[in-house]
């Protein structure tokens, strides 16, 4: 792949997103419960455009905008993209009538979108889905339960994936075959849910089937291909996390040289000390090179080249690992007061961590870049006899 710029017209819609981010959006997620759904701030991204940019985004440009966002404000980059998490199977699968009752909604940012695929005993083994969907007359009734999903238990509708199969639920043997994608309203009869408290406050909680109806026109996609629905949308997603991750590591940086530039101990400033000054260009260095897999991976998506899974998991991988060490490193270079409740420091701390376990955990990662690697070396040698 060729040596990775950005043009200068995204380059400053970037500089622009990042102000947006600081002076518009920054008020809005400062005035939001902890812990629950900011409709307000949601709303905003709807009024300013950013949700119907969401989706009509390529994957570069949505790295762009999750990056660009996370600079300024973590709390509107995950309402963004947790608005696109969960619509997108509606965009990719849905029917006519489903896009026409939900999309303008969600782009306005008035309706609230989830992904449910997670459950107790289904996190990174994603086909080990136990959640039940029994037929029912020309429909179906859900059961089971779905645990740490993203804006749950407060969104409007909820892409829930469910074994429609008669095979072994739980990972006995179906595995990613007979699972269907449903479009389910939060409104439905005997729908549930509860929320979790995290180390760093998110909406995001349990939700509970109690033999929830639905029928053929809940459906996105075909019956039995949900998996596919959900693997789509989270290849199309995984880069992007590395941006999210990517965007944190700039701030940290960002935040790191100011203070180490001005910050004087041992008769100057700290940034004479060679241990500071090394440990800034580390920071940076790494931060660079987590931006350009995070690139790549994108434009490899949107070009439809064969290594998109290699790539994406690289970047997750990568980028999350960075920007956990990125920001380690700046709170340790500011010291006790970037651990005071309130530093910009404190919260990325807190943020930074969750994206190395969401949507494939970094252990996740490195097995398929090595499933890859080896899958390509063996098609290799077989292309050789």
């Amino acid at each position: 792949m060729p040596v990775f710029s950005l043009d200068p017209v995204q380059t400053d819609w970037c500089a622009r997103l990042r102000a947006l981010a600081v002076e518009r959006l920054r008020p809005i997620a400062d005035r939001g419960e902890p812990g629950a759904v900011n409709r307000p701030l949601i709303a905003a991204l709807g009024e300013l455009g950013l949700l119907e940019r969401l989706f009509g985004a390529g994957a570069l440009e949505l790295c762009l905008l999750r990056e660009s966002l996370a600079q300024g404000c973590t709390e509107a980059e995950t309402a963004l993209a947790l608005q696109g998490l969960g619509a997108y199977p509606l965009v990719l699968a849905g029917s006519g009538g489903q896009r026409a009752r939900w999309l303008p909604e969600v782009r306005a940012g008035r309706a609230v979108a989830a992904f449910a695929l997670s459950e107790p005993g289904a996190g990174s083994d994603a086909a080990a889905l136990a959640l039940r969907a029994v037929p029912d007359g020309d429909g179906w009734l859900l059961t089971g339960e779905k645990r740490w999903i993203s804006n749950a238990p407060d969104a409007d509708f909820y892409t829930v994936f469910a074994r429609t199969d008669a095979g072994d639920g739980g990972g006995g043997g179906s595995g990613a075959r007979g699972v269907t994608a449903f479009l389910v309203p939060a409104d439905r009869p005997g729908l549930t849910g509860t929320p979790i408290e995290m180390l760093s406050p998110h909406p995001i909680g349990a939700l509970a089937f109690d033999s929830v109806p639905v029928t053929g026109d809940d459906v996105l996609g075909e019956v039995d291909h949900g998996f596919r629905v959900a693997m789509t949308t989270l290849n199309l997603f995984r880069p992007s996390v590395g941006a999210f991750a990517v965007g944190m590591a700039q701030a940290a940086l960002d935040a790191a040289l100011e203070y180490t530039a001005e910050r004087r101990a041992f008769g100057g400033p700290l940034s004479r000390l060679q241990s500071v000054a090394h440990q800034i260009a580390e920071m940076a260095t790494r931060t660079e090179a987590a931006r350009l897999l995070v690139y790549a991976a994108a434009t490899a998506y949107d070009t439809g080249a064969p290594d998109v899974p290699r790539r994406s998991a690289m970047a997750k991988l990568f980028a999350t690992e960075t920007a956990q060490y990125v920001v380690d490193a700046a709170v340790q270079l500011h010291g006790a007061r970037a651990l005071q409740r309130g530093h910009p420091l404190e919260h990325l701390y807190r943020e930074v961590r969750a994206p190395r376990i969401y949507e494939g955990a970094t252990e996740v990662q490195r097995t398929i870049i090595a499933r890859e690697l080896y899958g390509s070396s063996h098609a290799e040698r077989e292309g050789v006899r």
